[in-house]
């Protein structure tokens, strides 16, 4: 078991609603171009953080 990346008390579920919180706050307002441009640059930054 690779245990090098565990974060201590790391809580998925939590993070996933804050994360889909997050998400849906900036999005609230755009429309499907925006929304479409918003994605593509948050998949960049995931991608370099990598």
């Amino acid at each position: 078991m690779n245990t090098d990346k565990i974060i201590k008390d790391f809580k998925a579920v939590e993070f996933m609603r804050e994360v889909r919180d997050k998400i849906s706050e900036d999005i609230k307002e755009m429309n499907f171009e925006q929304i479409k441009k918003y994605f593509e640059e948050r998949k960049l930054n995931l991608a370099k953080n990598e």
